[in-house]
C-alpha cells in the first residue's frame, strides 16, 4: 500500500466490517476529492468469513450445509474494485494508539511471527465478540475452527449425555440441532420423544429459555426441545466445570458440571453458550470502553468520539445496540454517511455542503427467529410472532445462508441508501 495514500482502515471480516467495506468503495470513496488518495484496508485474523449464525447446524457434519457458502474467501469479493482502492491484510489487531492513530496487527503469514503498524487516516472498529465455546464462532481462524469441529464430531457418535449452558439462542439452536441429529424427532403429536439415545440438557439462569421473546414463545420452544430429547432445567446457574477447560480448550473433554446450589451433572460433552465477549482486547486504554468492554461507541453518530476524529465502530463490539445481527444492516447506511460527510468536511468542504449527520436508532422490537432442527422454529419479527413454518422458511432452512452471496459480494450495498 502506498505511504502517502490516506487509509480507511476497517478491523473485522464479518458482518459489520465487509458491509462497511463494501459501502465505502461504492458510496463514499468515489465522491471524495482526490478519491485515489484513499484507500480502504480491511484487517480480518480469517482469510475467509463465515455465516456465523450457522454453526449450531455446521458444527455437526460438513454435509448439512454446503461448505462453499459457508465460508467464503475474502480477497475474491474486493477483486471488483479499482486497483489501488483496497487492500486486505491477514492478521490479528494486537494494539490501538488512537493518540498516535496507528494500529498493530499481527500478521497471519509466517506463524503470527510479525507485527505491522498501519497509519489510519479513518478507522472502524468491527471486530465483533467471541463466544465461550469455539464450535460456536470465528474465534480465531477458519483453521482453529475446523479443528475444533473436527475434535467435537469425533467424540459425538459415542456420546450418551450433552449438558449445553445458555439458554439463548445460541444454547438452544445447538441443542435442537444435536437432539434431531442423535436422537430423531418424536410424532407431531408426542409431548416428548421417548427414550432418546442421548440425553441433552440446557441449564439456562432464567425462569424461561430465550429471553428476548415472550414466555407463550419460549414455551413453544421447550416444547420442540423436549420432542428431540432436550431437557430444560430453568433457574440454575453453572458454577464450575472440570476438568477445566472442558467445552473451552477442549471440545470433546467429558465433564462434571457444579450447579450453583451443589447439584452436579456429568456429561460426555459440555458446551457454554452463555453470553460474548467483546473483542477489544487490542484497546489498552480502557477509557475507550463501557463497563461490559464494548466500544463506547455514539449511539446516534457510530462515532467512538474519545478516540478523536474519524473513528467509528459497529457490530456486536459497539454500544449502540444489543448484538445482533439484523440491528448491523439498518447502520451500515447511517456509518456511511457519517464518514463520508467527515471526510469531505476534511478535505476542506464547507459544513453547510455536506449536510448534516445522519442518526441511528435502534429497533427495540422484539425480533428474533430461533430453528429448533430442521424443521421447527419459534420466533417474532417487529413485535408479531411467527409460525414455526415462516421460521423454517427464513432462516431454520440454512441458517441464513441463502442470504450471504448478495450480502459478502456488496450487491445488498448496490444503492446508497
Amino acid at each position: 500500500m502506498a505511504e502517502s495514500q490516506k487509509r480507511i482502515v476497517i478491523i473485522g471480516g464479518s458482518y459489520g466490517g465487509l458491509s462497511t467495506a463494501h459501502y465505502l468503495l461504492k458510496h463514499v470513496v468515489p465522491q471524495l476529492p482526490e478519491k485515489e488518495s484513499y484507500q480502504v484496508v480491511l484487517v480480518s485474523a480469517a482469510d475467509q468469513v463465515l455465516c456465523r449464525p450457522a454453526c449450531p447446524r455446521a458444527l455437526i457434519s460438513d454435509d448439512l450445509l454446503p461448505q462453499d457458502k459457508l465460508f467464503v474467501s475474502i480477497p475474491k469479493l474486493f477483486d471488483q474494485y479499482p486497483k489501488g482502492s483496497f487492500s486486505f491484510l491477514n492478521g490479528t489487531a494486537t494494539e490501538l494508539e488512537h493518540t498516535s492513530r496507528t494500529v498493530s496487527v499481527r500478521l497471519a503469514a509466517g506463524g503470527g511471527s510479525s507485527t505491522e503498524k498501519i497509519d489510519y487516516y479513518a478507522l472502524v472498529i468491527a471486530t465483533g465478540a467471541s463466544t465461550p465455546s469455539p464450535l460456536l464462532s470465528l474465534n480465531r481462524d477458519i483453521e482453529f475452527l475446523r479443528t475444533k469441529w473436527a475434535q467435537f464430531r469425533k467424540a459425538l457418535p459415542t456420546v450418551k449425555s450433552i449438558i449445553i449452558a445458555g439458554g439463548g439462542p445460541a444454547g438452544v439452536e445447538t441443542a435442537g440441532e444435536l437432539g434431531e441429529y442423535l436422537n430423531g424427532r418424536a410424532g407431531r403429536f408426542a409431548s416428548k420423544l421417548a427414550n432418546p439415545r442421548v440425553a441433552i440438557t440446557v441449564v439456562t439462569a432464567g425462569s424461561d429459555i430465550l429471553p428476548a421473546l415472550r414466555p407463550a414463545i419460549a414455551k413453544k420452544a421447550e416444547h420442540y426441545l423436549a420432542q428431540v430429547g432436550v431437557t430444560v432445567i430453568k433457574q440454575a446457574r453453572v458454577k464450575a466445570v472440570t476438568p477445566e477447560g472442558a467445552g473451552t480448550d477442549d471440545v470433546s473433554a467429558k465433564a462434571t458440571v457444579t450447579l450453583e446450589d451443589g447439584k452436579t451433572l456429568e456429561a460426555d460433552l459440555y458446551i457454554p453458550a452463555t453470553g460474548m465477549t467483546p473483542n477489544t482486547g487490542f484497546i489498552a486504554d480502557k477509557s475507550l470502553l463501557v463497563a461490559d468492554g464494548r466500544v463506547d461507541t455514539n449511539a446516534s453518530t457510530l462515532r467512538v468520539d474519545k478516540a478523536g476524529p474519524r473513528v467509528y465502530a459497529i457490530g456486536d463490539v459497539a454500544s449502540t445496540a444489543r448484538p445482533a445481527v439484523h440491528l448491523i444492516f439498518p447502520a451500515i447506511p447511517v456509518l456511511g454517511a457519517n464518514i463520508k460527510r467527515d471526510l469531505l468536511l476534511a478535505a476542506g468542504k464547507e459544513d453547510k455542503s455536506v449536510g448534516k449527520d445522519r442518526g441511528f436508532k435502534e429497533d427495540t422490537r422484539e425480533t428474533q427467529m430461533v430453528p429448533i432442527g430442521k424443521g421447527r422454529g419459534v420466533g417474532a419479527a417487529a413485535g408479531f410472532q411467527l409460525p414455526s413454518f415462516m421460521v423454517w422458511l427464513i432462516k431454520g432452512r440454512d441458517y441464513w445462508l441463502w442470504t450471504t452471496g448478495n450480502l459478502w459480494s456488496g450487491k445488498q450495498w448496490a444503492k446508497e441508501s
